[in-house]
């Protein structure tokens, strides 16, 4: 029944289903189903244009992930504005279209800015699951950090360096 506009909830449940097995995510420990895991909230505007969906708003939320340095929780924040086009399934652009392979010297595959946020659907109904939870992983930078001061964990004790000290010598160099 499009158009239309709606908010969306993903409860914390769901953020953990996504985020497991993610290394940054796995180091925190945390039980499972985690209530902790984060939250999102979106408000999207849906309409259509023929066979073809179109979603645009706004996508918050949160979620915890461990740092890089002393695995301490740390809270990522999203707020994220959505632009996203659906098409049927039979008119998503095949893997050997969508990217071109490298060029000699060039890294990776190039990928055409039109087959940027665009996902498949299926008969009358469009699942924003993986929208959403691309928003969520996409939201992890590479090595989160708790503070940009934070000075990790001893490598010989592993005591936490940002609560207390330890007297630690640095190991030798075995090539001297």
């Amino acid at each position: 029944e499009l158009p239309t506009r709606r908010r969306f909830e993903v409860p914390p449940e769901r953020v953990g289903e996504w985020l497991k097995g993610l290394p940054m995510r796995d180091a925190l420990g945390a039980p499972d189903p985690d209530p902790q895991a984060g939250h999102g909230e979106a408000d999207l505007e849906l309409y259509a244009d023929g066979a073809h969906a179109f979603a645009a708003g706004t996508f918050r939320g949160e979620l915890t992930v461990a740092c890089s340095r002393c695995i301490n929780p740390v809270t990522l924040h999203i707020d994220e504005k959505l632009r996203v086009t659906f098409l049927p399934r039979h008119e998503m652009p095949e893997d050997d279209d969508a990217a071109e392979p490298a060029a000699d010297g060039e890294d990776g595959a190039e990928v055409n800015e039109d087959d940027l946020d665009v996902f498949p659907f299926d008969g009358e109904r469009i699942d924003l699951e993986p929208l959403f939870r691309e928003q969520f992983v996409l939201a992890i930078p590479f090595a989160p950090l708790c503070a940009e001061d934070c000075k990790g964990l001893c490598p010989q004790c592993g005591i936490d360096r940002n609560t207390a000290s330890c007297a630690c010598e640095p190991p030798i160099d075995p090539r001297l």
